[in-house]
């Protein structure tokens, strides 16, 4: 099993950049594929980036391209959310997820992932 715990959400104005970090604890962390998903009301939880547990490939929502970055600290069992170019749409909760490593597993899809932290809340205001 793997706990994760998010931290660094928080009111931005649009336009402006904010991280979010996901720390991980229990197994060995590198052995996770690690995803990020948000939900916001009215909304499924969709699908934001991922980054794989072998070569550390990263994967990115059609919204979020370009503006997005995930990457991981295998030696701090955290992953990271750089979010730039804030827009008031990116407005959400935002849940870090995980999974062992497993082949054939639509990474993008929610039901991939077995593990989920508590989410960590994003405004952005316009």
């Amino acid at each position: 099993q793997v706990q994760l715990v998010e931290s660094g959400g928080g009111l931005v104005q649009a336009g402006g950049s904010l991280r979010l970090s996901c720390a991980a604890s229990g197994r060995t962390f590198s052995m996770y594929t690690m995803g990020w998903f948000r939900h916001s009301p009215g909304k499924e939880r969709e699908f934001v980036a991922a980054i794989t547990w072998s070569g550390g490939t990263p994967y990115y929502g059609d919204s979020v391209k370009g503006r997005f970055i995930i990457s991981r600290d295998n030696d701090k069992d955290t992953v990271f959310l750089r979010m730039n170019s804030l827009k008031p749409e990116d407005t959400a909760v935002y849940y870090c997820a995980a999974y062992w490593r497993t082949f054939g597993r639509p990474i993008e899809a929610r039901t991939s992932y077995d593990y989920w932290g508590q989410g960590t809340q994003v405004i952005v205001s316009s």
